[in-house]
């Protein structure tokens, strides 16, 4: 099956030269991405990968992308970070419809990763949301690639924590 997804990256100082990053993304099997080089210091692959999960569909265009820019730290793996807007969009519904149904179960309605103006959530944890309610078309395929991404993100954050903290969490979430 063919999995539509984004990574996004900082580059490092020194490794900038972005035709020869371009073509080492290709040499590595990057070959099925658009690069976007808008940014300066940063690059992005919108990736329309096959692969026989979501999960390893990114995974090994995450490898790909390593292996020819070793130096590169990932910004984000998306879809996941969201508005209403885009949730909206996915889902295939007006943001009005998306904001009414968010206050109307503010009591079940997923919790945001950043409440604020605006406020963010994972697309997957809506996305879920939307598929328990029923009466929503949400692409199977969708949800697993938002799903995958939210992992990937988890997991480079998670990489941050400090040890202290780390064990400290450990035991007052279990």
């Amino acid at each position: 099956m063919e999995y539509d997804f984004t990574l996004k990256y900082q580059l490092a100082a020194d490794d900038c030269d972005l035709d020869e990053i371009v073509e080492r993304l290709a040499e590595a099997g990057c070959d099925d991405a658009t690069i976007g080089v808008g940014q300066p210091g940063r690059i992005a692959l919108v990736f329309a990968r096959e692969g026989t999960s979501a999960l390893q569909a990114l995974l090994s265009a995450l490898e790909n992308v390593k292996q020819a820019v070793p130096t590169a730290r990932l910004v984000e793996a998306a879809p996941d970070f969201v508005g209403l807007t885009d949730v909206a969009d996915v889902a295939g519904v007006s943001r009005q419809n998306m904001r009414k149904l968010m206050l109307s179960h503010a009591a079940d309605f997923p919790i945001p990763v950043h409440e604020g103006n605006p406020s963010v959530w994972h697309l997957s944890d809506v996305l879920t949301w939307l598929t328990t309610r029923g009466g929503y078309d949400i692409e199977p395929n969708v949800l697993e690639v938002a799903r995958s991404a939210k992992q990937i993100n988890l997991a480079k954050e998670a990489r941050q924590i400090e040890p202290l903290v780390k064990r400290q969490l450990e035991y007052l979430v279990a």
